[in-house]
């Protein structure tokens, strides 16, 4: 099994949003891909609501069955449509993929 975490600083204002509003937007729609995309095995999303200097806006913590799996999750359509828009509102972003 391999679980990959990301996070996420939104930029403020970007697409009309607060730096909240864009976490929240990506906390929904990562969470509605359960279920469309077959290779998520488990996915967690959370909206930072302790906002501080070095605090990220957002993180997703999601499980697959092996690295092929995650990276046909990452090229699947539905995943691609919400990293479209996660590039246009995000000020930088950090990631880490481990097996357990």
């Amino acid at each position: 099994m391999l679980k990959h975490i990301v996070m996420w600083r939104f930029v403020e204002g970007a697409e009309g949003k607060s730096r909240k509003e864009n976490a929240q937007w990506m906390k929904e729609h990562l969470e509605a891909l359960v279920g469309v995309v077959p290779e998520i095995r488990s996915m967690e999303v959370g909206v930072n609501c302790y906002p501080g200097e070095t605090a990220y806006d957002a993180v997703l913590i999601s499980t697959f069955d092996d690295v092929n799996a995650m990276n046909r999750y990452k090229v699947h359509p539905a995943h691609v449509a919400v990293a479209e828009y996660c590039k246009k509102v995000r000020e930088s972003r950090v990631d880490i993929d481990y097996e357990i």
